[in-house]
């Protein structure tokens, strides 16, 4: 069985109270409870990104936020990359990346795109084209590396 992800690509000011509660809890499930990292996770950037929120069945799955040249880098960056459980292993991630890279170049042109990623997941960002582009570095007691994808 094939499942379909249903996409929905917004603003921060086009998102429901709903997709904004949702996206907010799964984000606090996954990297405050199920990652223990204490820290706020708002940060003052959601207002300025773009949000991709990717649905099964009216179920939040898998979450990213485009974020502009000049707010967290000097390029465009993806952040707040996340699946829920419920979505491991079925090639969701996957998924989210893809529409991700193809939005931010939709939105900002094709270009370098950044992310902060956690070290762990160094192989699967590479299968996308990103490169280590930092050393390791900690967050929230978190070993993670800045990875680069040229354009």
């Amino acid at each position: 069985m094939n499942l379909k992800l249903d996409w929905r690509i917004k603003t921060f000011d086009e998102l429901t109270n709903e997709e904004l509660y949702q996206l907010l809890g799964l984000r606090c499930a996954v990297f405050v409870v199920e990652q223990r990292c204490c820290y706020l996770d708002v940060d003052n950037k959601d207002q300025h990104c773009t949000h991709l929120l990717g649905y099964l069945n009216d179920k939040l799955m898998v979450y990213s936020r485009i974020v502009p040249p000049g707010l967290s880098y000097e390029y465009v960056s993806i952040g707040r990359i996340v699946s829920s459980v419920d979505a491991r292993g079925k090639g969701f991630g996957a998924e989210l990346l893809n529409v991700s890279i193809m939005t931010a170049e939709k939105l900002y042109g094709k270009g370098i795109i950044r992310i902060g990623a956690q070290l762990y997941l160094k192989k699967f960002y590479e299968s996308f084209g990103f490169q280590q582009s930092s050393n390791v570095y900690l967050e929230d007691k978190i070993e993670h590396i800045v990875m680069t994808r040229p354009a």
